[in-house]
């Protein structure tokens, strides 16, 4: 039996190469919109194992250090230290802002951690270049993802910070790197104001009636108060080796009374909270491109099947049975299919790394879109075969 679909791809393979070229372009973008969602659950995921914490302490009633502002004094880490079965405790800082870098801004994940001392939650795992920061001050370690440089300088607020680190896979939820700095740097961006906004409070405090009259040692004091920088977001602690992890977070809760997240509760706030609104995007956008891909392959499928009716009513003079040219035609519907995936996959892997997102393309994903796209061109097709099968045999002698 003659493949209709064989003969008509062989018969005019440029256009049908082309139609798929096109549908494949369409299918890589659906593709790349399932890695931006997969991206951002992996740059949540790497946020939370680059911590290296078991626990986050924070401000009671929030969702801090990433989800809410979050602010606890930072000689609370001591007594944290002492509780059992805490091994090691840090204070963290963790703001979003920009820098500069020459004439380019950039925008970073701020971490303050106490880099000098070794072995602490919250320090990059690992350098692929440099080295960790050995002055207090002034100096920080960068993810690649800001196209960074040892040696580079950036400005943070006021203050110059030396890169003398580089590290991989450090970024927030959101994407951006991670730049890490010694805590006092990360205090002084978050929490001290500058000069001329000390001296406007400095006026408005001294139009008071109730500090008429106070002395110069008391103005500097409460100067002095207003610009504290002893706060930090939050408390990351990794918790000794069999170490009961409810007892501590119960003696933390209801003997500090503290907010405390664990590992599992952290990942649902990153996850099922802060990338949910994008992830509903991402679903509507898949929906949407399902819906005009099966629109275009059910359009190609028919206009190629109006092109070739009278061959079809020659089939039927002959005797071919209707199964066999509905047969046929979703053939070439699912090879038109085959074609745009495979020009899809390829095209997806080939831009993802330009996108400013990590975008994570996984082999289940690809087999889950293969399914989809098979699926979508049978039920494409069934228009053009009820437009096959409802031709005139006679057309075929009478054209």
């Amino acid at each position: 039996m003659i493949s209709l679909a064989g003969r008509d791809i062989a018969h005019a393979w440029g256009r049908f190469l082309f139609t798929g070229l096109g549908l494949g372009l369409l299918l890589g973008v659906t593709l790349t919109m399932a890695g931006v969602y997969r991206g951002m659950v992996d740059d949540a995921q790497a946020l939370l194992d680059g911590s290296g914490a078991d626990l986050w302490v924070v401000q009671k009633d929030t969702l801090g250090p990433w989800a809410e502002p979050s602010a606890l004094p930072d000689d609370l880490r001591a007594s944290l230290s002492s509780l059992p079965g805490v091994q090691a405790a840090a204070n963290a800082i963790y703001l979003t802002l920009q820098v500069r870098h020459g004439q380019r801004d950039l925008r970073v994940m701020l971490v303050g951690i106490e880099l000098q001392q070794a072995l602490l939650p919250g320090q990059p795992p690992q350098l692929i270049a440099g080295r960790l920061p050995t002055a207090r001050r002034f100096e920080a370690v960068v993810d690649i993802a800001s196209d960074l440089n040892l040696g580079d300088t950036v400005w943070l607020r006021r203050q110059p910070l030396t890169i003398v680190g580089l590290t991989r896979r450090m970024v927030s939820s959101g994407g951006d790197p991670m730049l890490f700095v010694n805590l006092p740097d990360a205090q002084e961006a978050q929490y001290r104001r500058d000069p001329e906004a000390v001296r406007a409070q400095r006026a408005r405090t001294d139009r008071l009636p109730a500090l008429a009259g106070v002395n110069e040692d008391v103005r500097s004091a409460i100067d002095a108060l207003q610009q504290s920088t002893g706060s930090v977001n939050t408390v990351l602690i990794r918790l000794s080796p069999g170490a009961d992890a409810q007892a501590v977070t119960r003696a933390i809760r209801e003997g500090l009374a503290l907010g405390v997240h664990d590992r599992e509760a952290m990942q649902d706030i990153l996850i099922a909270k802060l990338i949910a609104t994008s992830a509903r995007q991402i679903a509507m956008f898949l929906v949407i491109l399902a819906i005009v891909s099966a629109a275009i392959v059910a359009f190609i499928i028919y206009t190629l099947t109006l092109g070739k009716l009278r061959e079809i009513a020659v089939l039927k003079l002959i005797g071919t049975r209707n199964r066999t040219i509905a047969l046929m035609i979703l053939q070439q519907a699912l090879a038109l299919g085959l074609i745009g995936f495979a020009f899809g996959r390829i095209s997806a892997h080939l831009w993802a790394p330009y996108f400013p997102k990590f975008v994570l393309l996984i082999p289940e994903d690809s087999l889950r879109a293969l399914a989809l796209t098979l699926v979508v061109c049978a039920l494409a097709s069934a228009l053009a075969i009820r437009a096959a099968l409802t031709v005139d045999p006679a057309e075929a002698i009478g054209g």
